[in-house]
C-alpha cells in the first residue's frame, strides 16, 4: 500500500498551516485501498450500519472499570477545552463528552447582519462550484449532485444547479452539534438511507463520492422570507460517517432550550442548534443557489494556499486545502451578482 502524505490545512484565526493527526489514519486507508478491491463483501460489512455501531459501541461505551476515568482520557487526549462546555462537571463517560453542549452564545460569537452565511460546525471546510464555467468548479467526487439530494428530488436538482457547495469535515475532538447557517422557513426535511464510510481526506480521495453514498439528512431552507437572510434557497445536509450511529434532529430557538425536530412551515434562526452527531467524526454539505453568496476573501485564499500539503489537492489533481473554522463564524455574504 502506498502512504499517503500527510494532510495539512489553515487554521483561520492565525493563518497558521497545521498537520492533522488523523486518528486510525493507516487502519482506514488499508481498509480503502485494498479492502474494497480484495474482499468487496468484506468492505460492505465493515461500512454497514451493524459494524458502526460496533465501533461506537468499543470507542464511547466500552469503558473498562472507571467510566469517568475514561472520559477524562478522552478530554486530555483530544485536548477538549471544558471551559467553554455547559455542565463540564457531569461529562462523566467519553459518549457524554463527544455529545457536550457548549455556552456557543458566549464562545463563538456571531456577526449581527442577518445576510451572513455562518459555519454550520466546528469543522474543516472547503468549499466550491457546480459550475463548469466557474474558477472553482470541483468535478463531483466529493459527492453526486443528483444522488446527493436523492431520487424523486428534482425541483431541488433544478433549483440548485450551477450552484455553489461547502463542505464541513467535523473531526472526534470537535463540538458535534450543527448550528443553522442561515434563517428562513423550512421548505422540505427529508433522510436517505445509506452506508457508513469514513470522512477521512485519504478515505474520500479513494472512494468516490462517499458523501452521497452515505446516510444523511436533507433540510431545504428558504431565506428569502420576512427576516430571513435574502439568500435564496439553502440546503443543509448532514451526512453520517464512520463511528456515527445517528443523527439527532434538535432545534432550539434558544440556547439548549426546547429541543425539537424541524417540519415543512417552521421559521428557523441562524446560529442556532439544529442537530446532534452520535458520535464519531461526520460531514455537513451546504448548498447555494447560483450568483447568491460569495464566499469570504481569506477563504478563497486558503483554498488554494501554496504551501499547505493536502490530500484533496493530490486527489482532485489541484491545490485544495481546508481551513479550520468556528461555528457560527461568517463564511459567505450575500452577492447577486458574482459567481465566485
Amino acid at each position: 500500500m502506498r502512504r499517503l502524505p500527510e494532510h495539512q490545512y489553515i487554521q483561520r484565526h492565525s493563518g497558521t498551516v497545521v498537520t492533522e493527526n488523523l486518528l486510525s489514519d493507516r487502519l482506514v486507508n488499508l481498509v480503502y485501498s485494498r479492502g474494497r478491491e480484495i474482499a468487496p463483501r468484506l468492505f460492505r460489512q465493515l461500512t454497514s450500519r451493524r459494524s458502526n455501531d460496533l465501533w461506537a459501541y468499543l470507542n464511547y461505551d466500552l469503558t473498562a472499570g472507571n467510566p469517568r476515568r475514561a472520559a477524562r482520557r478522552v478530554i486530555r487526549s483530544l485536548g477538549i477545552d471544558l471551559s467553554e462546555c455547559v455542565d463540564a462537571d457531569n461529562l462523566a463517560t467519553p459518549r457524554q463528552v463527544f455529545e457536550r453542549q457548549i455556552r456557543y452564545w458566549a464562545c463563538r460569537p456571531m456577526a449581527a447582519a442577518e445576510d451572513k452565511v455562518v459555519s454550520p460546525a466546528d469543522a474543516r471546510m472547503v468549499f466550491g462550484s457546480l459550475a463548469r464555467q466557474s474558477l472553482f468548479f470541483i468535478k463531483e467526487k466529493f459527492f453526486g449532485f443528483e444522488e446527493l439530494l436523492g431520487e424523486g428530488k428534482a425541483v431541488w436538482l433544478r433549483a440548485f444547479e450551477e450552484g455553489q457547495f461547502a463542505i464541513f469535515r467535523l473531526t472526534p475532538e470537535k463540538y458535534h452539534y450543527n448550528h443553522l447557517p442561515v434563517s428562513g422557513i423550512v421548505r422540505d426535511v427529508y433522510s436517505i438511507e445509506g452506508a457508513f464510510h469514513s470522512c477521512n481526506p485519504g478515505a474520500v480521495v479513494r472512494m468516490v463520492q462517499p458523501y452521497s453514498k452515505n446516510r444523511r439528512v436533507v433540510t431545504i431552507v428558504d431565506t428569502d422570507v420576512p427576516d430571513g437572510s435574502c439568500v435564496g434557497l439553502v440546503a443543509m445536509i448532514e451526512i453520517v460517517a464512520l463511528m456515527i450511529g445517528d443523527i439527532v434532529q434538535c432545534y432550539s430557538p434558544r440556547r439548549y432550550q426546547a429541543p425539537r425536530s424541524l417540519a415543512p412551515g417552521d421559521f428557523v434562526r441562524r446560529g442556532q442548534p439544529k442537530s446532534l452527531y452520535r458520535p464519531g467524526s461526520s460531514v455537513d454539505v451546504l448548498l447555494f443557489q447560483k450568483r447568491r453568496i460569495r464566499f469570504c476573501d481569506d477563504l478563497k485564499r486558503n483554498l488554494h494556499h501554496p504551501k499547505a500539503r493536502s490530500r484533496f489537492s493530490e486527489g482532485f489533481g489541484r491545490r485544495l486545502v481546508e481551513t479550520d473554522v468556528a461555528v457560527r463564524s461568517t463564511i459567505a455574504h450575500k452577492e447577486y451578482y458574482h459567481d465566485g
